[in-house]
This record gives structure tokens, C-alpha cells and sequence, in this order.
């Protein structure tokens, strides 16, 4: 058993706990002043954006305290992941110092231990408020889009695309800071423990969701916008024929369909939308919808301002081509945290 946890066991009571097992944990003191209700299997019911935000209003991380929620109903609905939860989730007082240990701990090799790569994330996102608060918008767009989450912990834990994207970002601050070997050396592990191939020098913004996440590429000087969703097999590649600044721009809000291939220094516009499997050479205007071999326009996407289709992550658009109506909802659904700590 994991050091962390081992530290967690004692003779307090359990409310719920397997007949197959005697541990007893001692849970810590409730989150909001009063004994958590477990409300469903696993970790609970789900909580909308909106309930976050009205029922945490005071907390000083709503997102980190929601997670810690979850934990704990999970922990009291499966004895059995109790431990885990404890070591990644309750034994820490912030969400960076879980998601350190979560990460380091994926990370750890014969070479390079785990408790060092805790240090140099720690270091980075103490010393960068733009990595705090895009774990935040990364955690979020996961929870959001992905139809699969249900919750925020579940992404924390079992998310290997925003895995890979905070290790990104670890690497980015490294290689931004001259130590490109050791930049490079992360993004070989990355490469290796989650299949995910991104340069440290790209440019990524927040708010990215990467679904599935395998056999994502990105190149070395590509850049991604703010609220980008793309799925597995997705490659920002240069042509091979190209020196310097040689890799695609993607602009905010656009979804990037499983397998789409943009190559070249080109621009793909705000909101646009590329089908699975297309390949991109030339640049799209924004709110396109492009696909096919080569990449062509066959439609045009229609949102409220504010509203981008990797919000939707709706790939239909791909087979039927058509106009995208208006729809009602709006921004609101992530503009909802600005004053609640998450500045998305």
C-alpha cells in the first residue's frame, strides 16, 4: 500500500464499507459544515456548472472542492478505491498538489523518481498563475464536453488526454526557461505513458479538451487557441518540406474530428470545424465546416456569439454537410466561474 494512504488508516468508523475487507478509515472533517450526504453510486450525483457555482459560491476553489467531494462519496461507496482516493485526492491540501502527485507518479522511471517530478511540477505551477488557472479551464472542458464525465474527479483521475496536457504544459515552462533537454526528456515520457506526441516549444491555450487523446501530435511550432476540443489520432504536422515555422495555427473554439490531419503553416479560422479523418493543406475561414481528402468547405456553422462547436462536439456535421442552426443556449455555462476563483 502507497506510503500516503498507509497513513490514513485507523480504528475511526466507516459509514459504508465492504464486507470483504476490515479497513476503517477516518475521513476528514466535512467540506461545507455539515456530514456530506451520499447521493448516488460512485461518486455521487453529478453537478452541473450552474450548481457549482451557486452552491460554492463562498469557497475559495469551487472545482478543487467539488473534487474533494467526490472523493469522499466515492471513497464510502467503494472501500476497495478508498485508499487510492485518500493518496491522490484527500491526503492534499490544493488541487496542484494532487495533480502533482498524480502526474509524478505516472511518470516516475528507473532514472527519474517520482518525488522529483512532484518538485518540478510544484515549481512551475507555483511560480505561473496561467498554469494554475488553465488546469482549472482543462479540468472543466473536460467535465463539459465529454458526454463519458460525469464528474470533475473523474476526469482528474482517469482523463490521459488532460494527463498529457498538463504534462505538456510542464515542459512548455521548462523549454520556455532554457532547460530544453529536460523538456524534451518529459516529452518522450508523455509520448511513451500516454501515446500523446506534443513539441515543449508549442503553444497551447486553456480551456483544451483532448478525447481518447491517442495518437495525438502536435509539432513544434504549431499553436492551439483557448477552447479547443480534438479527439484521438489528430496530427498538427508539417508538410516535410518546410524549415522554420512550419506547423498549423488553430484558432479558439475549434473541434478537430478523431483522425483530422491539418498540415502546414497554415490557419485554421476561429470556430471552424474539421470532420474525422480529413486532411488539411490550405487554410479555413472561420465557422467552416471542412472535410475529405484533401480537405474541402461544405458548410458553414452558425452559433450565438460567444458559442463554438468544440462546446458541442457534435461530428454529425461531417456526413450530412448541412447549415448549423442557432442554438439557445450561451457562454454563460462556463463564464459562470469567473467570480468563483476559476477566472475562465
Amino acid at each position: 500500500m502507497n506510503h500516503f494512504a498507509q497513513r490514513n488508516l485507523s480504528g475511526s468508523s466507516l459509514d459504508k464499507h465492504s464486507s470483504r475487507s476490515n479497513t476503517r478509515i477516518a475521513f476528514p472533517p466535512p467540506l461545507f459544515g455539515k456530514e456530506l450526504q451520499v447521493t448516488g453510486p460512485g461518486f455521487g450525483s453529478p453537478i452541473t456548472p450552474e450548481e457549482l457555482a451557486r452552491s460554492l459560491r463562498e469557497a475559495d476553489d469551487p472545482l478543487w472542492e467539488l473534487i474533494r467531494r467526490e472523493a469522499e462519496i466515492g471513497a464510502r461507496n467503494e472501500p476497495h478505491l478508498a485508499s487510492t482516493l485518500f493518496a491522490i485526492v484527500l491526503n492534499h491540501r490544493t488541487l496542484e498538489d494532487a495533480l502533482s502527485f498524480h502526474l509524478a507518479s505516472k511518470l516516475e522511471s528507473g532514472y527519474f523518481q517520482a518525488t522529483q517530478w512532484m518538485e518540478l511540477l510544484r515549481e512551475a505551477m507555483n511560480d505561473s498563475e496561467l498554469y494554475r488557472n488553465a488546469i482549472r479551464k482543462d479540468l472543466m472542458a473536460v467535465t463539459t464536453r465529454d458526454p463519458a464525465t460525469q464528474h470533475a474527479i473523474q476526469a482528474l483521475l482517469f482523463s490521459k488526454g488532460f494527463h498529457a496536457l498538463e504534462c505538456y504544459r510542464l515542459a512548455n515552462w521548462l523549454w520556455e526557461r532554457g532547460r530544453r533537454p529536460l523538456a524534451l526528456y518529459l516529452q518522450s515520457l508523455v509520448s511513451k505513458s500516454f501515446a500523446v506526441d506534443i513539441h515543449p516549444a508549442a503553444k497551447i491555450g486553456s480551456g483544451v479538451f483532448i478525447d481518447h487523446a491517442t495518437g495525438v501530435v502536435i509539432g513544434e511550432t504549431a499553436t492551439v487557441g483557448n477552447h479547443v476540443s480534438m479527439l484521438h489520432n489528430v496530427t498538427l504536422g508539417g508538410t516535410g518540406k518546410e524549415t522554420g515555422d512550419r506547423h498549423p495555427k488553430i484558432r479558439d473554439g475549434v473541434l478537430l474530428g478523431a483522425g483530422a490531419t491539418v498540415l502546414g503553416n497554415i490557419v485554421v479560422g476561429r470556430g471552424a470545424y474539421v470532420s474525422a479523418c480529413s486532411v488539411v493543406l490550405k487554410s479555413v475561414e472561420p465557422f467552416m465546416v471542412v472535410s475529405g481528402v484533401p480537405a474541402k468547405v461544405i458548410g458553414i456553422l452558425t452559433y450565438q456569439q460567444g458559442v463554438f462547436p468544440s462546446f458541442e462536439m457534435d461530428q454529425r456535421v461531417s456526413v450530412c454537410g448541412m447549415f448549423m442552426k442557432p442554438i439557445s443556449s450561451d457562454f454563460g455555462q462556463e463564464e459562470s466561474f469567473v467570480d468563483f476563483g476559476l477566472h475562465i
